[in-house]
């Protein structure tokens, strides 16, 4: 074990903790009512049916209920869950999620085995799944080209406006048909997307996502199934063609101006970014359903954008507080590269860490607001100085496009929230406490 390693206690401990080898009896609660429902789900790409089946149980609080009553029960610390060959360990408790992620990528690595199994179905290059000589050049890459530092990406402004296009015809076509749900949006969506990171020229390569979607299907299975070498080639095509193209005003403009600083070529970067941005779809349409439920969010945002203030901070909140009631990244791993000590135990390199997400982002014996949408509290700094809350995970390894997924999410969230919709579960949301699991494809709202 490094002694230098960031994520060190003063004692050279990652924590004082020591990890709780479960009873089967605990370690079948933990698979089956917290792990199980998060695979099945689908890592990569939501299976529909799936999150829907998820809504109508509330996996998630039963999962909650279950860490929690663990939590209290080994006096929260980490739970030791054996699965098959492998030791996974489930922390409980916020210091030690901000031990594992102030200490990557090293001792913990993001690159977990069921990570790099899955990503390398398309995206083997992705700085996700690098090894540790490859990850420095990636990582400044991904900040130049994304603009990581800085609150308003450089391109901000036909990035703005190649969101508001396409909003403008989503409400076009939402007031002809009357509503708004999930197959009107993500089509529309998704033209905004490929036009950001891509160019006007993508826009309408419809072919390009789906594609890409069946590669995602298939990296749901990660190691359980075979790749397809094919269609990876045929993606890589398409791509290539965007890459090359590197039109002003997209993020790939900015990519080919990082490319030269780093010598990282953005052809392995790029899927990450489509890949990505997919999330905040679902992120922005359960915020909206907010926004139609409750006039007083609703009326913030109009004046927020009435006023003018391109970074919108208000409508960043509302986005990061959809992300944190419903995180779109369901687990965070890490596997650790050295044996780390955790209180009285040494735990081996290879040891694999879960992180969910849902159970810390509405742990009601910690957060006041736990259960409610609160956006001030992205804007006061509260939320973001708590390592337990990762809306786009934390530390130095957090995700590298934050800043330009809220530009456009929180800009097509504001030029939505200008029509007047309504929800028919609005009732559900309107006050506390709201759904633990909320299924983004089964949103309809009505247009008036």
């Amino acid at each position: 074990m490094a002694a230098d390693t960031e994520g060190l206690t003063d004692t050279g401990r990652t924590s004082p903790r020591t990890p709780i080898r479960l009873s089967p009896s605990e370690s079948a609660a933990v698979a089956g009512k917290v792990l199980l429902p998060l695979v099945a789900q689908g890592a990569i790409l939501r299976r529909p049916r799936v999150t829907a089946w998820a809504e109508r149980r509330q996996t998630d609080r039963a999962a909650a209920s279950v860490l929690g009553t663990l939590r209290e029960r080994h006096a929260a610390a980490p739970l030791l869950v054996p699965m098959g060959p492998r030791r996974v360990v489930v922390p409980v408790h916020p210091d030690d999620v901000g031990a594992l992620l102030r200490g990557s990528p090293e001792p913990f690595s993001p690159a977990s085995r069921e990570k790099r199994a899955a990503l390398r179905h398309f995206e083997p290059d992705s700085v996700l799944i690098s090894p540790a000589s490859r990850r420095p050049p990636r990582r400044a890459f991904n900040e130049g080209a994304l603009d990581t530092k800085e609150p308003v990406h450089a391109e901000a402004e036909a990035l703005v406006a190649a969101v508001t296009r396409e909003a403008d015809a989503l409400v076009a076509v939402s007031r002809r048909r009357g509503t708004l749900d999930w197959s009107v949006f993500a089509p529309a969506f998704w033209r905004a997307v490929r036009t950001v990171v891509l160019g006007t020229s993508a826009r309408d390569d419809e072919h390009l996502t789906e594609v890409l979607a069946r590669l995602r299907g298939t990296a749901n299975w990660a190691y359980l199934r075979p790749r397809r070498p094919r269609l990876r080639e045929e993606f890589d095509r398409l791509l290539d063609h965007y890459v090359d193209l590197a039109e002003p005003g997209s993020l790939m403009a900015s990519a080919a101006t990082a490319a030269d600083a780093t010598d990282v070529d953005p052809r392995g970067q790029a899927p990450q970014w489509l890949f990505a941005f997919d999330a905040a779809g679902a992120a922005v349409i359960r915020a909206l359903a907010v926004v139609a439920s409750r006039p007083d969010v609703r009326d913030r945002l109009r004046a927020e954008s009435a006023a003018g203030d391109p970074s919108l901070p208000y409508a960043r909140g509302c986005v990061l507080e959809s992300v944190r009631l419903w995180p779109t990244t369901l687990v965070i791993l890490r596997d650790s590269t050295s044996t780390t000590t955790w209180g009285e135990a040494d735990l081996p390199a290879g040891t694999s860490f879960a992180i969910v997400s849902a159970f810390f982002h509405r742990d009601g014996d910690r957060l006041p607001f736990a259960h409610d949408f609160v956006p001030d509290a992205w804007l006061d700094g509260s939320a973001d100085a708590d390592w337990s809350l990762v809306p786009f995970s934390g530390g130095p390894v957090s995700c590298p496009g934050r800043n330009v997924v809220l530009l456009v999410a929180s800009h097509l969230l504001a030029r939505l929230a200008e029509e007047d919709l309504d929800y028919s579960r609005s009732r559900y949301l309107a006050r506390a406490p709201l759904p633990a699991t909320f299924d983004h494809a089964g949103v309809a709202l009505t247009a008036r």
